[in-house]
């Protein structure tokens, strides 16, 4: 397998999971988001990653989050399932329970916590892309996963079968320019934080834009991708000063990005919002208060009744 073995490009949202007052996974409001950013312009749809709180969720649930992805993205676009966990015979199984819901492919990222070497990095996706059943994206999240798929790792890992894509969410622009110029004639190259970079990214020749923020700002997030794409660059840059600028406002003020991108949807009125579950909570006093402020003053659009 390689970049040819799929179709994959474009916007594909990383989804929130909503949870109710009780903890449980909202069906329906999850199935509502998936609709509303497939209408919004969406070319697939990325759920049970970082956005979805993949730590939080069983992995029944997560095979749950899958079936009901796939069943709502037939003929629509594509679907791709987290599958983050630091074992890797727990990896497996979830990718056996994807492709058992029809999923598309799998978003794969480095072990998390324990610090690992580069050869042990390469050594765990050489295990992964060996039993894999599914097509596999690399996840470059070092942030998060405290682990990176550097430049030059990632130019070993584009070579192994199942390995067909990999999303860059570094966050720097150098290291994402590094990535797609070594990788790009072997695999697909998604631009995670397309809010701070997403138009530049495009123009460099990535396949497509993977971000939490469709999620509260679409269709505006997914025209990044879109509008570059049709050659109106003036929209498509008035779209990324807004996008940085969003990015701010989620990550400052005692705010986190989760945590903000479900307050802001619940504000919204828009469905996939709902509860976090622990560790994080709802947002709640002052960072709410002033998260909602920013936002009228960036996207003055009323809340829903």
């Amino acid at each position: 397998m390689n970049r040819n073995s799929v179709n994959w490009s474009g916007p594909m949202p990383a989804t929130t999971t909503p949870f109710t007052s009780d903890l449980q996974i909202d069906e329906e409001s999850f199935l509502a988001n998936l609709s509303r950013l497939f209408d919004s312009g969406a070319t697939g749809m990325v759920v049970a990653g970082c956005t979805g709180e993949f730590w939080a969720l069983t992995l029944d649930e997560r095979a749950r989050l899958a079936k009901l992805a796939v069943d709502a993205s037939k003929g629509r676009g594509t679907t791709i399932v987290g599958t983050g966990s630091i074992r890797e015979e727990e990896i497996i199984d979830q990718i056996f329970a994807a492709k058992e819901a029809g999923a598309d492919g799998v978003l794969v990222m480095p072990p998390y916590f324990a610090r690992v070497t580069d050869a042990e990095i390469i050594a765990h996706f050489e295990a992964i892309a060996d039993r894999s059943v599914l097509p596999v994206v690399l996840y470059n999240i070092p942030g998060n996963a405290g682990n990176a798929i550097t430049p030059a790792i990632a130019d070993r890992l584009a070579d192994l079968d199942k390995v067909v894509a990999i999303k860059e969410s570094s966050g720097d622009w150098n290291n994402f320019q590094a990535t797609l110029n070594r990788v790009k004639d072997r695999i697909r190259v998604f631009c995670g934080p397309s809010s701070i970079f997403g138009v530049p990214a495009t123009l460099a020749g990535a396949d497509g834009l993977i971000d939490c923020f469709p999620n509260v700002w679409a269709p505006g997030c997914l025209d990044l991708w879109h509008k570059t794409k049709a050659g109106d660059m003036e929209a498509a840059w008035a779209l990324q000063e807004t996008g940085i600028a969003l990015t701010e406002l989620f990550t400052t003020g005692g705010r986190t990005l989760y945590p903000a991108t479900k307050a802001v949807m619940n504000h919204q009125g828009n469905p996939g919002g709902g509860h976090m579950r622990p560790p994080y909570r709802d947002l709640d006093g002052a960072p709410l208060e002033t998260l909602i402020a920013g936002l009228e003053k960036l996207m003055p659009i009323p809340a829903h009744a």
